[in-house]
């Protein structure tokens, strides 16, 4: 299990890496923008955008900090034409 602390450390990195959190039951919640994910002392609280903008969740879901099991980092993209931004 990880604490609060410990997530919300992870989402505040800086520059924020995409992550995907993996749960008890086997569900994997990718996370591209860390405001759509709230931490709270119980809970996570995670929205998934819809396709107009990336940082506005369309829907939610709760999932119990008990059941957090990983949090591991998802590929990154490269940059439209390889450019570097």
């Amino acid at each position: 299990m990880f604490s609060p602390d410990e997530i919300q450390a992870r989402l505040r990195e800086k520059p924020f890496r995409p992550m995907c959190i993996v749960v008890s039951e086997g569900q994997r919640f990718d996370i591209h923008h860390p405001d759509l994910v709230l931490v709270g002392r119980r809970d996570l609280t995670i929205g998934f955008p819809g396709p107009e903008n990336p940082a506005i969740y369309d829907r939610i879901t709760r999932v119990a900090l008990v059941h957090v099991v990983a949090m591991e980092d998802l590929p990154v993209s490269a940059p439209p034409n390889g450019q570097d931004t």
